[in-house]
């Protein structure tokens, strides 16, 4: 069991040890005449190679980047730049803006850590903005970027900090924008696809069929599913598109009920999820032997009110893994937080952990890359070479009073079936 260290209220609690930090409460014998079986070949090695030199490195304290008055004058802060869209036109956005900074705030207040400074700079709608954003942020000497949230900013923000050396931990779930010293933190659905698909596999399901819709989510999933079935030896017998209204899925349901598959993922939510699952038993799938999985989306308490969806599988956070911050947000803030609240949560936990390194050297790629990752909030997480994060998901059970976790998440990458 690798070393788990513990970063919620200390950050500091090492209870084995090898290497595995950990955000949030939480982190045959032949018979003698038969030769013995080769060996398994081993897995490749992934090499991540260094980064190329930053053109204009931000590598040492200037006088011109802020302090806080009561800070040493030998002492050189963390600083940390946060870019989240605070002036959004939409409203729900501007929302989980403030959500997600209150969860920064929480976790700087349970690291106590005095060095830390916090940084804002507003993503706006994205874009230039963003960029602008970032260049404030840097001006003001910061060492790492959290945020921004949406692809298009971060788009815009990566080549800035990426010529200053500079890390960006950002929110986009959109895969084409990692890379680069550009890692993201957010839930993927390939992560929830692969998670879901391989232990459909597990459980003898060896003909999988998909319900995509057809926009870019719907790409990002079906990509992820070819992918998955792939790697789990199983067969594809069929992807079908849909228009992701109700009144457009039955004959894309009565293509997937004939196709014959034994395992159907179905990557759709709310109302119309709740269309499909008696569009499918219209058309003579019959749910008791063909196992409908989902995706993220699935994680809603009131599918279960639609029988066809009941023992439906899909990858998620295990249930109660955010208790513990969900109780601590609403007593500092007196409402419930956003799910996404946790990933900015987990962000700067992960700035407490790797503080103590030395200045302007501290969020290293060897460091944000530490092949055992980390344990957040919702579970473990560590970053792939390419930037993007894996995740340890549970595999939850649709019931019609909520869900049952039929296989945990793991707790470490070691043997992980995620």
């Amino acid at each position: 069991m690798p070393n788990l260290t513990i970063l919620s209220a200390s950050f500091r609690t090492s209870l084995k040890p090898a290497r595995l930090f950990a955000i949030g409460l939480c982190l045959s014998i032949a018979a003698c005449e038969t030769p013995p079986p080769k060996a398994p070949a081993p897995a490749p090695v992934v090499v991540v190679p260094p980064p190329p030199p930053a053109a204009h490195p931000l590598d040492k304290d200037l006088p011109a980047f802020l302090r806080l008055p009561n800070q040493a004058a030998d002492v050189t802060p963390v600083r940390v730049g946060i870019i989240l869209p605070f002036g959004s036109s939409a409203a729900a956005t501007r929302n989980l803006a403030t959500a997600m900074m209150n969860a920064a705030e929480l976790a700087l207040f349970d690291g106590k850590n005095k060095d830390i400074v916090l940084m804002t700079a507003d993503e706006g709608n994205g874009g230039a903005g963003a960029a602008a954003a970032a260049q404030k942020l840097l001006a003001q000497g910061a060492e790492i970027i959290i945020g921004p949230l949406f692809g298009t900013s971060v788009s815009a923000v990566a080549p800035i900090a990426k010529d200053r050396g500079i890390p960006v931990l950002a929110f986009s779930t959109e895969k084409s924008v990692a890379g680069n010293g550009t890692y993201l933190l957010s839930f993927l659905p390939q992560s929830e696809v692969s998670r879901v698909v391989a232990y459909a596999v597990a459980q003898g399901h060896h003909n999988l069929a998909a319900m995509v819709p057809q926009n870019d989510y719907g790409q990002v999933v079906a990509g992820a599913f070819n992918d998955a079935v792939k790697a789990a030896g199983a067969n594809n017998v069929a992807v079908e598109y849909f228009a992701p209204t109700a009144s457009a899925v039955m004959a894309p349901a009565q293509t997937i009920a004939k196709s014959n598959a034994d395992a159907v993922i179905v990557a759709q939510g709310g109302t119309v999820l709740k269309a499909i699952g008696p569009s499918l038993a219209f058309n003579g799938l019959d749910t008791a032997k063909v196992k409908l999985l989902g995706t993220g989306l699935w994680y809603d308490p009131t599918i279960g009110r639609e029988q066809t969806l009941n023992g439906g599988w899909f990858a998620a956070p295990e249930p109660t893994a955010a208790d513990n911050f969900n109780a601590k947000y609403k007593d500092a803030y007196g409402a419930t937080p956003p799910q996404l609240a946790t990933l900015a949560y987990d962000a700067i936990s992960l700035v407490a952990l790797l503080a103590p390194g030395p200045a302007y050297h501290r969020f290293t790629q060897a460091a944000l890359m530490d092949p055992n990752g980390f344990a957040g909030v919702d579970g473990i997480f560590r970053f792939r070479p390419d930037g993007t994060s894996q995740r340890g998901l549970a595999v939850l059970e649709v019931g019609p009073d909520g869900f049952n976790v039929v296989s945990p998440a793991p707790k470490t990458f070691e043997n992980s079936p995620s």
